[in-house]
Parts: structure tokens; C-alpha cells; sequence
């Protein structure tokens, strides 16, 4: 199983039968992979579906059916479709249980940084924005480091940020933290994971009880 089919496995057992979730291009795509059974969410997509299905080769897709990320996608029963005007007010007025999201950088203080890389071309923020401060629970699942070896969990983004202290949890393949008042409490490590080898990889400050658990990030 790859880092991010683990990670995504991970983040698929913080949801709830019946919530309404949006995931995030790339990654968090992957969490409806991995539902435990008897688990049924309802996905929403901003640029307009509920109970949207997941991700359907080409060969298999309906053209006028894509994700917000313009993946081909499959609707299931009871799924709806709706404009941009009444997605965002699904997404404004609170009526996304979990967004899952990916990053570039996430901090201790809950602060997201998800959009941009300065200097670089973007087509723009998208719903990134709306979903970190309209969703009831916001989930970053992401690599620890980046490609160059340097922690994406950080003390404070350095990125222009989506979204300011609006971050719950971060899943992570080491380690599962949670955003609390007090810092960043690590709540799971990956097994294999030592505490020493954790910090090693944070640039953030870590709150780690003894009675962390090794749990079901293998």
C-alpha cells in the first residue's frame, strides 16, 4: 500500500455514517477508498453535486460528470446537481460535517497554507478557502516532509495561508496530531514511528503523552 493509501485509510476513520464531506483534489480524493463498512458518506463537490460517487475511468465516464478537480466521476442514487451559488452556500453556512485537504504547510496554531507557492503560476485559491472556514471539522492529510526533506508540520506557515487557525487534525504517515488551545498533541504514531524520530521530522513543537497509541497507519 502507498504512503498516500495509508494516509487516506487513516483519515477515512475520523467520518461518520450520513456526513456530508468534501474531499480535496489529489490525496484526499482517496479517503472514499477506504470507508470502514457500514460507513456511508454523502460527498459534496463545489462546483455542484451531492452523493457524488467516486472517480470512473474514462472508458466509463459520463463527459458532463467531473469533480472539482475535472476528474471524471460517477453520481449515486439520490445525488443532485446544483450551481456554484448554491454549493457555496451548502459550503458558507455550514453544512460540511469534514473537509479533507491537503497542504503545503500546516502549523501548530491550526493555520493552513494549501494554494500558492510565490513565484508560481495557479489557477487560482478555488473553494479551498470557503470549505477551511465553513466545514464543521478540517482534516489535513498530507506527506510529513516535502520533496526536498523539510517538515510540512511547522511552528508557522511561511506560505500565504488559505485559512487562519481553522485546522482540527493533521494525518499525517508518522503520525496522527490534533490542533488543541495548549499546541499540537499527537494522538497516534505510525507504527515503526519512535517519538524521537517524529520530532526529528517536525519543525513544530509536539505535545506527546506516554500512553501514545501505534495504530492503523500500517
Amino acid at each position: 500500500m502507498s504512503t498516500k493509501d495509508r494516509i487516506a485509510r487513516r483519515v477515512a476513520l475520523e467520518l461518520h455514517d450520513g456526513d456530508v464531506v468534501n474531499l480535496g483534489i489529489g490525496l484526499p480524493t482517496l479517503v472514499s477508498n477506504y470507508l470502514p463498512p457500514g460507513v456511508e458518506v454523502i460527498l459534496q463537490s463545489e462546483n455542484g453535486m451531492l452523493n457524488m460517487g467516486q472517480v470512473v475511468p474514462e472508458d466509463q465516464a459520463d463527459p458532463d460528470i467531473t469533480n472539482a478537480g475535472a476528474k471524471f466521476v460517477s453520481i449515486l442514487p439520490g445525488g443532485c446537481f446544483f450551481d456554484s451559488t448554491m454549493s457555496f452556500c451548502i459550503i458558507r453556512g455550514g453544512h460540511v460535517d469534514v473537509t479533507v485537504l491537503g497542504a503545503l504547510e500546516v502549523d501548530q496554531e491550526g493555520n493552513l497554507a494549501n494554494w500558492v507557492i510565490p513565484g508560481q503560476m495557479v489557477p487560482g485559491m478555488g473553494g479551498a478557502m470557503d470549505l477551511v472556514t465553513g466545514a464543521k471539522k478540517v482534516i489535513v492529510a498530507t506527506e510529513h516532509v516535502n520533496k526536498n526533506g523539510k517538515s510540512k508540520v511547522l511552528k508557522r506557515c511561511s506560505l500565504p495561508l488559505t485559512a487562519q487557525q481553522k485546522v482540527n487534525l493533521i494525518v499525517t504517515d508518522l503520525a496522527v496530531m490534533e490542533v488543541t488551545p495548549q499546541g499540537l498533541v499527537v494522538k497516534e504514531l505510525a507504527p515503526g514511528v519512535t517519538p524521537q524520530a517524529l520530532k526529528e521530522a517536525t519543525e513544530a513543537d509536539l505535545i506527546m503523552h506516554e500512553d501514545v497509541l501505534v495504530q492503523a497507519l500500517a
